[in-house]
């Protein structure tokens, strides 16, 4: 991860709310002959006793389960809207393209759940994404008894205690006030990726450029 101090996002309930906006995390560790292993799953930020914890589920026996019972260190990263920042909007056009985006690493030790810990995790998880809706027919205590049982044989779910989380928020911060805003004005021309960066840009514009 890139650790330019301009870059990080410093506010801990904004790193939060976008680890809580964007679930669906990219898990990955290393396996017994040190191979890199990975998965896309939904994980949830809880608040425990003081200790940050990020919930889930995974299929069983599968490359990214055998890795984690053997290696129990894990990154999950988080990402959200990126887009493409053309040179040519700066004050000087005759400077390098990049790419603004955000992202949050998480640290931390994963242990495996019994089954009680599964049922809870598939509970919070079908309601979250039914927006709260205890009478949809897909939620976990609505689904028929015989297919939970055969569902929950395939899974295991696990939790991992966060211990480091780092963030790159990059949104031309170190760009100047008129290339800064200028960015801004082509982005919100784009596609929606485009849009969403320069909202979160025009956020911190006031914070960037106080005297303006």
């Amino acid at each position: 991860m890139y650790n330019l101090p301009y870059h990080k996002e410093q506010n801990e309930q904004i790193i939060k709310q976008f680890i809580e906006q964007h679930p669906f995390a990219f898990l990955t560790g290393c396996d017994s002959e040190n191979r890199p292993v990975a998965t896309q799953v939904p994980v949830f930020i809880e608040e425990l006793d003081g200790r940050k914890i990020l919930r889930g589920h995974i299929m069983k026996n599968t490359d990214h389960h055998k890795a984690f019972l053997h290696n129990e260190n894990v990154l999950a990263v988080f990402t959200g809207k990126h887009t493409y920042v053309s040179g040519t909007w700066y004050s000087n056009p005759h400077t390098a393209s990049t790419w603004n985006y955000m992202s949050v690493h998480v640290k931390g030790i994963i242990r495996f759940l019994d089954n009680k810990g599964l049922e809870d995790v598939l509970r919070m998880t079908t309601l979250h994404f039914e927006d709260q809706n205890k009478q949809s027919t897909t939620v976990f205590d609505n689904l028929p008894l015989e297919y939970k049982q055969k569902v929950m044989g395939a899974l295991v779910a696990f939790e991992i205690e966060v211990n480091e989380i780092d963030s790159v928020f990059k949104l031309s911060q170190e760009r100047d006030f008129k290339s800064y805003h200028n960015i801004i004005k082509n982005l919100k021309e784009q596609d929606e990726d485009g849009r969403v960066i320069a909202a979160e840009m025009e956020k911190r514009a006031k914070e960037l450029f106080p005297e303006n």
